[in-house]
């Protein structure tokens, strides 16, 4: 018998082995500008059980969720619970048809208390129709109870800790009710300690018949946790079974599958001296022991998971935060970058990963916007002068080959790949010796990935040193003469040659041991 969470017993409990699945999804397709996000994709979900969504960043598992939880609408396709087709327009439609979402990360409000945050939005009201807040503490400590937390519903949340504040949202996720758990990336800022209560909890959902969907990209945790799995890659699904049934060497190949020949430009990488070393680079919180060197003329790839610590070692490199320890060689003199003027002064400059807030300045020009970090090569006795700005925005707008109306246009008027090449153009009119690319063809179409990527090769082939730090394997294996591989903040391993394969990687990055296929 299932109990329920008053107790009380459940007289018709469904069981997972005979009932069809409790979600259904089918044909399912979604498209924004320039990206077929998901193509007739087909997710089934049945109760008591876990199933692990698996592809590799970009692959639509975001895009599911949004669909699932009432964010976006699908173009196409059909989605049933208990066999009778659904829509979700809204996201409160979503949550009064069954489905809730427990993400990585939550949106909370510090000033609220702990059973405000749980009930807002759908908050128990007594007479005149005004919240009872007397009934709204009394089931969040129920809730509370339920995932044995043992936090007080009264207070502020601000008061919490991230755990703590985890658990609160874990709980708001669950006072819905919900019949089918959605669960994106839930452990990723968890200590061991709180991983293995999350998969209590996620054991005592499955006992109570919720069907669950389990986003991760920790091998360990879906073969620990799930009972089937289906694997999406770029936007369609590629296969769906039970978890007994594959290894992760079969689950990985499943993953990654995809040839890459023919699509990045050929190249036959020529290296030249040595112009960056790092010995023990470390920050506090986000990576630790961070060491290599990069050549002239290099493409160094940096490879890993959501939260492995990429971006956040970019940006002490470029001086945007400060290590607690390391040293920095570059042309083997010992260097000190505190902040981005030192790493400019130095020659190493950073193409961010998101552009729109960190690159590029809306509401300024092209022209501007490129011309920025430049600024005394464009000025006489400290007054700008307009005309050598427009002379140097424009030899880079042309080498990039950037599609504008013109140079006085707003960048925020631009595409996204347009607006990467002016961020691209802005570092380069710097003349830098290194030039770090975070995520640079994310979100932009198939056309201006080409471009960028073209670029990069002429960059490298006029012997400036690249590191570039990408989530798509393609880009990867057909950018890099190098790969670098972090998990946790650390590096974890490195490859090249034959060995650097999409298996090693994702192996790699998951912290899963070799496994002979």
């Amino acid at each position: 018998m299932l109990v329920d969470m008053q107790g009380t017993e459940d007289p018709h409990p469904r069981s997972a082995a005979s009932a069809g699945p409790v979600l259904s999804l089918k044909g399912v397709s979604k498209s924004f500008p320039g990206v077929k996000a998901l193509s007739k994709v087909a997710l089934d979900l049945y109760p008591g059980e876990v199933t692990a969504l698996v592809g590799e960043n970009g692959a639509g598992k975001s895009t599911i969720v949004k669909i699932l939880t009432g964010i976006y609408r699908p173009d196409e396709g059909e989605i049933a619970i208990d066999g009778r087709p659904v829509t979700f327009p809204t996201a409160q439609n979503a949550g009064e048809a069954g489905v809730t979402a427990i993400h990585q990360e939550t949106v909370l409000f510090d000033e609220l208390s702990v059973a405000e945050n749980i009930f807002i939005g759908h908050a128990p009201r007594g007479r005149f129709g005004l919240i009872d807040k007397a009934e709204m503490i009394r089931r969040a400590r129920e809730l509370l109870q339920r995932i044995d937390a043992k936090i007080d519903p009264a207070v502020l949340l601000k008061e919490l800790g991230i755990a703590n504040k985890h658990l609160v949202a874990i709980a708001r996720a669950l006072s819905i009710d919900a019949k089918i758990v959605i669960m994106d990336e839930p452990t990723a800022s968890l200590s061991h300690k709180e991983i293995e209560e999350t998969y209590e909890l996620v054991d005592r959902l499955k006992a109570e018949g919720k069907a669950i969907l389990f986003i991760s990209h920790k091998f360990e945790e879906i073969f620990r946790i799930a009972d089937r799995y289906t694997v999406f890659r770029d936007g369609e699904m590629v296969g769906a079974g039970r978890i007994t049934d594959i290894s992760e060497p079969e689950l990985v190949r499943m993953m990654v599958g995809r040839s890459v020949d023919q699509v990045f430009p050929d190249r036959v990488p020529k290296w030249g001296r040595e112009v960056l070393k790092l010995t023990g680079y470390s920050h506090p919180t986000e990576f630790d022991d961070i060491g290599f060197s990069l050549r002239e003329g290099e493409i160094l790839g940096f490879y890993g998971l959501v939260g492995a610590g990429r971006s956040e070692f970019m940006q002490a490199l470029f001086g945007i935060t400060t290590p607690s320890k390391g040293t920095i060689e570059i042309d083997g003199q010992n260097a000190v970058i505190r902040t981005p003027s030192d790493a400019i002064r130095h020659g190493i400059v950073y193409v961010p990963e998101d552009r729109g807030r960190q690159g590029a300045i809306r509401g300024l020009p092209i022209f501007q916007n490129i011309t920025l970090p430049s600024l005394a090569s464009t000025s006489r006795s400290g007054f700008i002068r307009l005309a050598e700005e427009f002379r140097l925005a424009r030899r880079y707008a042309e080498r990039l080959d950037l599609r504008a109306a013109a140079l006085d246009q707003d960048v925020g008027d631009l595409s996204g790949g347009n607006q990467q090449k002016v961020v691209i153009a802005k570092w380069l009119a710097t003349r830098p010796r290194v030039i770090i690319l975070d995520e640079p063809t994310k979100g932009i179409d198939i056309g201006s990935k080409a471009a960028v990527h073209e670029f990069m090769a002429e960059l490298a082939a006029a012997g400036l040193a690249i590191i570039m730090v990408s989530s798509e394997i393609p880009e990867i294996l057909g950018m890099s003469d190098r790969v670098i591989v972090m998990r946790e903040g650390r590096i974890v391993s490195e490859f090249d040659g034959a060995d650097l394969t999409p298996e090693n990687l994702v192996r790699s990055a998951a912290g899963i041991s070799q496994v002979h296929p």
